[in-house]
């Protein structure tokens, strides 16, 4: 499995929970963000306080300070942690994109987890870690080596990586999500999350748009835009039935740790 997609998986759990905060006016939970749950100093930011790099794997070996894992391109890598590296198991039961959303039709998948009154990721122990558990090793990543030195360590839910696995099949068919990077009529090309390459939408007379959970035109997206669209491709370009923008990213602001 591509290492960007589980980045790009966490994005649009963090994408969607930020939504569905919006969608109910409320303020999020003491330890959550607008971004995504965040788990104290240094902790997970679900694709908003550690994009940084990461190798995704089963785990074929468990050892006092290090696992190894196989990838899905049949890659060895070794993860490396210690007493500072943060564990996390993401909740059982969160709905992962391209699944039918919480407001009729395809959305972002509220789910139970990352949404609306659901749970954040759990803390847990390295020895909760066993062979045959899918993981995602973030931190200092060497790809001559094969080696992690893990900051955070997030244990998956088997649901939840046969959901990665359709979720990538599914991307450009079904969903798209990235930064808009273009406008020109009613075509919009944006940079995908999954894979960093160009793709494009078509709307249409039958194409919602929504800010948060305000209706909005075509006309309010603006180019550097994050947006998260639902449809299928027709004649040969994506053709758009809902589009869902998070508007800009803020320049130079970064999540602070809770107090």
């Amino acid at each position: 499995m591509k290492i960007r997609l589980a980045i790009a998986f966490l994005l649009v759990l963090a994408f969607a929970g930020a939504a569905t905060a919006q969608d109910s006016g409320s303020t999020p939970p003491q330890g959550q963000h607008a971004g995504g749950w965040r788990g104290g100093r240094g902790g997970y930011g679900g694709g908003m306080g550690m994009m940084g790099r990461g190798v995704m794997g089963a785990i074929t070996e468990v050892a006092a300070d290090h696992y190894t894992i196989k990838t899905e391109t049949g890659e060895i890598y070794t993860v490396h942690y210690s007493a500072n590296t943060r564990m996390f198991k993401m909740p059982a039961g969160m709905r992962g994109p391209g699944g039918q959303g919480s407001e009729g039709g395809q959305g972002m998948g509220e789910g139970r987890g990352m949404g609306r009154g659901g749970n954040p990721p759990q803390q847990i122990q390295a020895s909760d870690i066993k062979v045959g558990d899918v993981i995602e090793a973030r931190g200092e990543t060497d790809a001559t080596a094969k080696s992690v030195g893990a900051v955070a360590v997030v244990l998956l839910d088997p649901e939840q990586v046969k959901q990665m696995r359709q979720m990538e099949a599914n991307y450009g068919k079904t969903w798209l999500m990235g930064k808009v990077t273009a406008i020109d009529g009613v075509k919009v090309t944006l940079t995908g999350v999954v894979d960093n390459a160009p793709h494009s939408f078509v709307a249409d007379e039958n194409t919602t748009f929504r800010r948060r959970r305000d209706p909005i035109t075509l006309a309010d997206i603006q180019v550097g835009d994050t947006v998260r669209v639902d449809g299928a491709v027709k004649d040969g370009q994506f053709t758009a039935t809902t589009v869902a923008d998070m508007g800009a990213p803020r320049q130079g602001t970064a999540p602070s740790s809770p107090q």
